[in-house]
């Protein structure tokens, strides 16, 4: 094959061992193919650089209208939130779409991108889960369709599937600047599963200025929930009684920890300041208000479905890796009491 030709199904075919029509079997994603036999013309196609034909492999697809939206946790608000966002832009612009929660498990992903994919969506919006995704996005990169992945950064192969997110590590360095600003120096980061990039996106600031001006960084990893958040609450008031303030991963942890601290007699704002991450419509209702990093969501999910939208309709892909601004929302929960 000449080095500046573009590789066929002809060619993948022939690496493979295989006939063309078990190519295009896989590139459908039928059941007819044997796994092993899959395996062998996914190796093909990732060692010949392989690039299914946009144009025709949406053709299947184009009519239909229909989006595919995957999402890792639709109990989290903040998922709920950017996924009917999401689902607006894309009825205001003609297309239908179907929502699955994956539940934060990579077997229920795989099968619903599968699924997806078999009834011939026209694109896919995934906001992933974490752990063992390579089957569910070598499916996605063969398949050819305009797909983009939002919020987590699970696939680091951005040229098939594109990642749009916040800029998390400005968002934490707004948010100890602001606490360090009020004198307020023992400062705990909490929340969080360790070893993800968003968890070490969160954090890296906090630690950052922290070790800048010589103060101890306390890192509290946790599962990001208001159970965790009111737990924490609890260890704090017993086993660090001179910690000051925290940051904590999401508005999920923080609210769970006001509410903690409140049954511990400490308020926030007065005792013991708090601010929380992406500002989830509670955080705004919630007494005393949660000081949060304001990722709006909702626009976000708007944003995302634009560029999906721009890439079926002109071919312009979204770039391969793209954060928003994000701006802390200052409220009751961090400030000083008069």
């Amino acid at each position: 094959m000449a080095a500046d030709k573009r590789p066929t199904i002809k060619d993948v075919a022939a690496h493979a061992g295989v006939s063309k029509s078990t190519v295009s079997l896989v590139l459908q994603n039928s059941d007819l193919v044997k796994k092993e036999t899959r395996a062998t013309v996914f190796a093909s196609m990732k060692a010949l650089n392989y690039v299914r034909n946009r144009a025709a492999a949406t053709l299947r697809g184009a009519g239909t209208g229909l989006i595919g939206m995957l999402i890792n946790d639709l109990r989290n608000p903040f998922f709920t939130e950017f996924a009917a966002s999401a689902q607006m832009a894309f009825y205001q612009q003609g297309y239908a779409t179907v929502v699955a929660n994956c539940d934060e498990d990579p077997e229920i992903q795989e099968q619903t991108v599968r699924k997806m994919l078999e009834h011939d969506v026209t694109a896919l919006l995934i906001s992933p889960c974490y752990g063992d995704v390579a089957a569910a996005f070598d499916v996605i990169a063969a398949s050819g369709i305009p797909a983009l992945q939002v919020l987590r950064h699970v696939d680091a192969d951005c040229r098939h599937l594109p990642f749009f997110s916040h800029d998390y590590v400005a968002g934490s360095r707004l948010a100890v600047e602001h606490l360090l600003q009020q004198g307020i120096r023992r400062i705990a980061f909490i929340g969080g599963i360790e070893g993800r990039d968003i968890t070490r996106d969160r954090m890296r600031a906090y630690v950052e200025e922290m070790q800048a001006r010589s103060l101890p960084a306390i890192v509290i990893p946790g599962r990001p929930t208001r159970r965790f958040g009111r737990n924490m609450a609890r260890r704090v008031v017993t086993d660090l009684p001179k910690l000051e303030a925290a940051i904590c991963f999401n508005d999920l942890v923080a609210l769970g920890m006001q509410a903690g601290l409140m049954e511990c007699g400490k308020r926030p704002g007065e005792t013991f300041f708090l601010v929380g991450f992406d500002d989830i419509e509670e955080a705004q209702l919630a007494f005393p208000s949660l000081t949060t990093v304001r990722c709006d969501i909702g626009r976000f999910g708007e944003m995302s479905a634009e560029r999906l939208l721009r890439q079926i309709r002109d071919g312009v892909a979204p770039p391969q890796d793209e954060r928003l601004p994000v701006e802390l929302v200052i409220r009751e929960s961090s400030v000083r009491s008069v």
